[in-house]
Formats: C-alpha cells, sequence, structure tokens
C-alpha cells in the first residue's frame, strides 16, 4: 500500500476522496438535492447490497470455474448445468429429508462426483486441444439443459432457507429521519448477508488452499511443469482430477445457495456460465482474487443498471469487460 502511494500519488489521493464520498453517502441523511438527484436513499443502498451479494453468489460459480478455467486451462463450458443440476438435485434432497443443509451436502458430492468423471472420461482425453473441449463440453450442456427440462419441466422452483435466516437485519445505516427526531433504519434480508459471508468464506478458504498447502502447490506446479511434477513422484492425473471435484462441487454449492436467494429454472445454467465467463476475464485466469474483484464488479454492474439504466443495464456488464481488456488484456489480477 505505502508503495502504491509513493509511486501513483494522484490516484491515491483520487481512490481517497473516492471512498470517502461513497462512506458518507451510505452513512450521511442524504440533503434533498441529493434525493432529487439520485432518488431515495434506500433504493441506493438497497441496490448497492443487492450488487455485493449478487457478486458473492457470482463468485461462488465463478470461483469453480477459474480453478477449471483459470488455473487448469480446461474449457468446461458445461459449468452452468452443473450449477443448475446441483440446484434441482438439492432441492429435491432437501424436500424429500427436510434439510436444507443436507440438500447443498448432497449437491455439493453429488456434482463433485460428476466433475471427476468428467475430468476422466472428457478432459484427459482431449488434454491441450481447447478447441474439442469447448465443442465437447457445450454438447454436454445442450444434453444436459434438454435432461433437466424433461424431468423438472420448465416450472419454477424455490427453496426455504432454515427459519434462521428468513426475516430481515437492521443495518447500521440510517435511510431518514423522522420529524419527530427518531431515525429510520435501512433493513436487508438475513439470507442475502449469509450469502455474502458464505462467499468470502469460500474465497479466503480457496485462496489458503491454493497458496498454503501442498496440495495447492501441487497444482500449480503441475499447471505450468506437468512433467516436472509427474517426476517427482505425484500423481498428476489425480491432483487434477481433485481441482476438478472442488471446481464442480462449487458449482453444486452454488446452485443451492443460489436458488435459495432467487429461483431455480430453465435458462439459469446460461445466465452463470456467462457470468462466470465474464468474471474469469475480467478478474484474470487463475486468480481466486481476481475472480472476487471480477465478480464484485458485475454484481453492481448488473444491480446499478437494472434500478437507474433499465434499458440499457445489461450493457454495463460488457461494457466493464471491454474497458478491462482493452486497458489491461490479461484481467485486472492475472499474469502477464
Amino acid at each position: 500500500m505505502r508503495n502504491f502511494v509513493e509511486r501513483h500519488t494522484f490516484w491515491a489521493i483520487v481512490i481517497f476522496l473516492a471512498a470517502a464520498v461513497f462512506l458518507w453517502m451510505i452513512f450521511a441523511v442524504w440533503p434533498d438535492w441529493l434525493i432529487a438527484a439520485i432518488g431515495r436513499k434506500k433504493t441506493f443502498v438497497n441496490t448497492l447490497f443487492n450488487g455485493i451479494t449478487l457478486g458473492g453468489l457470482y463468485f461462488l460459480v465463478a470461483s469453480g470455474f477459474t480453478l477449471v478455467f483459470g488455473l487448469m486451462r480446461n474449457v468446461n463450458l458445461a459449468h452452468g448445468s452443473m450449477y443448475l443440476l446441483g440446484a434441482y438435485i438439492g432441492y429435491e434432497v432437501a424436500e424429500a429429508s427436510g434439510s436444507w443443509f443436507f440438500g447443498l451436502l448432497v449437491a455439493f458430492l453429488a456434482i463433485a462426483v460428476s466433475g471427476i468423471l468428467l475430468q476422466v472420461l472428457i478432459f484427459r482425453r482431449m488434454e491441450g486441444d481447447d478447441l474439442r473441449q469447448t465443442l465437447v463440453t457445450i454438447g454436454i450442456s445442450i444434453i444436459a439443459a434438454d435432461l433437466m427440462l424433461a424431468i423438472w419441466t420448465g416450472t419454477t422452483y424455490q427453496f426455504q432457507p432454515p427459519e434462521w435466516l428468513f426475516g430481515a437485519a437492521n443495518l447500521p445505516i440510517v435511510s431518514v429521519i423522522k420529524s419527530s427526531g427518531d431515525p429510520v433504519y435501512i433493513k436487508y434480508p438475513i439470507y442475502r448477508l449469509a450469502v455474502l459471508v458464505a462467499a468470502v468464506a469460500v474465497g479466503i478458504g480457496l485462496w489458503l488452499f491454493l497458496n498454503r498447502t501442498r496440495v495447492g502447490m501441487m497444482i500449480r506446479a503441475g499447471v505450468n511443469d506437468r512433467q516436472m511434477l509427474a517426476a517427482s513422484g505425484v500423481n498428476v492425473q489425480l491432483v487434477f482430477a481433485l481441482v476438478f471435484a472442488i471446481g464442480a462441487g462449487l458449482a453444486g454449492f452454488a446452485g443451492v445457495v443460489g436458488g435459495t436467494a432467487l429461483s431455480i429454472a430453465p435458462g439459469e445454467d446460461i445466465r452463470y456460465l456467462l457470468a462466470s465467463l465474464i468474471v474469469v476475464i475480467v478478474g484474470g485466469l487463475g486468480s481466486v482474487t481476481g475472480a472476487a474483484i471480477g465478480a464484485l464488479l458485475v454484481g453492481l454492474a448488473e444491480q446499478f443498471g437494472l434500478a437507474y439504466f433499465p434499458t440499457y443495464g445489461v450493457v454495463l456488464t460488457f461494457l466493464i469487460m471491454v474497458v478491462v481488456l482493452a486497458v489491461r488484456p490479461q484481467g485486472i489480477m492475472g499474469g502477464r
């Protein structure tokens, strides 16, 4: 941080001032002219938190994708189908058992097994052939989408989260001051805050796993020099199968979490696959930190676009990707 301030004093001042203005907009009571220009503070703050929590959900999906695509350079365009299949499996198990957490566990394990099968039966036979991987996984995603549509039809499903995640929490943010002088605090759904906490926990866990464990070092070494890692006595294929299991399992995990926050319906696989691609491209291939930054930017752009620019909101997401690719083609946190 100190080196950045010394080398880029001007930008450090700009960032500091922008952060100060942003915090003032969140915690201060808005004057009338600001309400007239932007709208109610409650709308702004809710949109902000919706963007952050949606970014957390996108990170949960993209974190698995960045392991497989960004780190191992395997093009798995069936990742969105894994998300949706995990959501359906988790829903069925949760409904049958009456336990949301059991549905979450089964979805993670079931999709992790499917990831292992995909790596052993498909990717191991097409290593280094990006075009074949792309075409085959597109075909798998189309078949999977049709099978899920045949089994679960076009009905929209909704999870019921645990009772202690129902309701809304009072945020320490004042919306308005009543004429009596009493402050009105903004409320926000507890479950969405739990999604954000889960995303942060997964992000920290992945970073520690890849950078502070022996297996994580093996994974990174295998990507850079597979022959050298194999010569040291490590079963490279087993390590890569483990990566696929974790990446796919996270997609299934995100399916249950996302299906509870939003809904489960046909077409969600394409939505989250596209979001994962944009997040990985913006954040940088193979970077968990970059995926978190990319997911946050995409989530905020999507929600603020829907709230303030509904006609052109979808353009903001692609505009972020275009700007990042123009300024830093390897992504925000990508290596050169």
